[in-house]
């Protein structure tokens, strides 16, 4: 029967131990993530499109940090399937150096030409010097920011979850608290608005990278070590990483300029219809953070059996996982459903913009559970079996021959409004799904990176 391996318990305790903590995480962080969008909605519709659209600078550089992270990561977990320390630092070095350049270039752009680089998303003046005022502030956590995930990827890939999940609530709660202060001038705080909201981002974060490198130390992690012998890889080892990680972080960065461009798409047809994407965001990021944990979960057991030579383990891990994401899928996309009137609610909106978030949120919920049989086959099954190369191809042709194509078509060909624009730019998502499906059945995707 498909769904017998429920009462594989051994299966399910080990899955919920490393899906649940992360779940929490991104719960948490997706509900703090709304808070401060509805406090900032409390200033206006430019406000909220000022925040989504800097928030997309951030987007595009947490995964091309989350791209290099998760191919490194591979490494890791392989590693660890095998029971070597010493190599799993070394993959820590290597993430530490490769995000730190990125966030470099991130923070030169986000803080000297803020503007330059919100003008590729909206012509809005107020929308562009809001957001400006946002940007130069929080640029300067990009460096913390890449150095914790950096350290969080590889804790997770040893299955040492509650380290980084402790520093990141932490951090979270820490930044609305200050944010609700410094926006809206409570005790002796003034009142800054969106500038607020940047500074205590920028605090949360540089606390998590405080907290989680105080917990690797105090709590004498494998990753407790001399930072310098991180770095003391030989370049054969680095190449052979970045073979594998490349392609991964090749793909954060198309998949992540195509998103932008969609956001891009939507804030052409209006500032009303981007501020609803961004409030559908929150919500579909809420929806998410099952999937996240699932997703996470399968792609450490995974990289453990094939570091421990279990490939046929391995391959039934990502065929339960699917099951179980696809049947929680049709779940949240009920539930989200049943709360989008409390939603709309919770906003400073026009009429337009309250229909669209209402439209926004029936589209995604009804197309959450195909994105989620593709996110646990490309996060369980190609990336976390190093298969990144293909993973690559299909995530370009699928974002820039199909899902761009169609949001320009609809926006500038069709002028459809914004939930129809969305649900034509779902499209990639139906195609991706049958090449995904194909390339799990092969099991071409299951590489044995570290028994080379």
């Amino acid at each position: 029967m498909i769904l017998s391996f429920l009462r594989d318990r051994a299966f399910l305790r080990e899955m919920l131990t490393i899906a649940l903590p992360i779940s929490l995480q991104q719960l948490i962080n997706a509900s703090l993530n709304m808070i401060d969008v509805i406090m900032v909605g409390q200033l206006g519709e430019s406000s909220i499109a000022a925040l989504g659209l800097s928030n997309q600078v951030f987007f595009v550089f947490i995964l091309l940090v989350f791209g290099t992270t998760s191919g490194m990561a591979i490494f890791a977990a392989q590693f660890w399937g095998k029971q070597e320390l010493d190599p799993i630092r070394k993959v820590l070095g290597m993430s530490i150096l490769a995000t730190s350049i990125i966030a470099l270039i991130f923070t030169l752009a986000a803080t000297l030409m803020p503007h330059v680089v919100l003008g590729f998303y909206t012509n809005d003046p107020d929308v562009i010097e809001i957001g400006s005022r946002y940007l130069r502030i929080v640029g300067f956590s990009y460096i913390p920011v890449a150095l914790a995930t950096s350290y969080i990827a590889t804790l997770r890939s040893i299955q040492l979850i509650k380290i980084a999940v402790i520093a990141t609530i932490s951090a979270l709660i820490f930044k609305t608290i200050l944010g609700y202060m410094l926006i809206f001038g409570i005790g002796f705080f003034p009142a800054l608005g969106v500038e607020g909201a940047a500074i205590g981002t920028a605090s949360g974060w540089i606390l998590e990278l405080v907290l989680l490198l105080s917990l690797v130390y105090t709590q004498k992690t494998p990753l407790a070590a001399n930072p310098f012998t991180f770095f003391s890889f030989d370049i054969s080892f680095f190449r052979r990483v970045l073979r594998t990680t490349f392609p991964a972080l090749a793909n954060e960065f198309f998949w992540s300029i195509g998103i932008t461009t969609y956001n891009a798409i939507y804030a052409h047809i209006g500032t009303d219809s981007i501020a609803a994407v961004n409030i559908n965001a929150t919500m579909e990021e809420l929806g998410f953070v099952v999937f996240m944990g699932l997703g996470n979960a399968c792609a450490v057991m995974v990289g453990n059996r094939i570091g421990a030579g279990k490939k046929e383990e391995a391959y039934e891990t990502v065929r339960r996982v699917i099951i179980i994401s696809v049947l929680a899928a049709w779940v949240v996309g009920f539930t989200v459903l049943l709360l989008r009137d409390v939603v709309v609610d919770l906003y400073d909106l026009s009429p337009s913009g309250v229909y669209n978030v209402r439209m926004l949120i029936l589209m995604m919920a009804c197309i959450l559970w195909i994105r989620m049989f593709n996110f646990s086959i490309f996060i369980g099954a190609l990336r976390a079996g190093g298969d990144t190369r293909f993973a690559l191809i299909m995530e370009i042709c699928s974002i820039w021959l199909i899902g761009v194509p169609a949001a320009y078509i609809g926006a500038f060909v069709l002028h459809l409004p914004v939930y129809y624009v969305y649900l034509m730019v779902a499209l990639e998502e139906v195609v991706k799904a049958f090449v995904s499906a194909w390339r799990f059945r092969s099991r071409r995707w299951i590489h044995d990176l570290v028994n080379e």
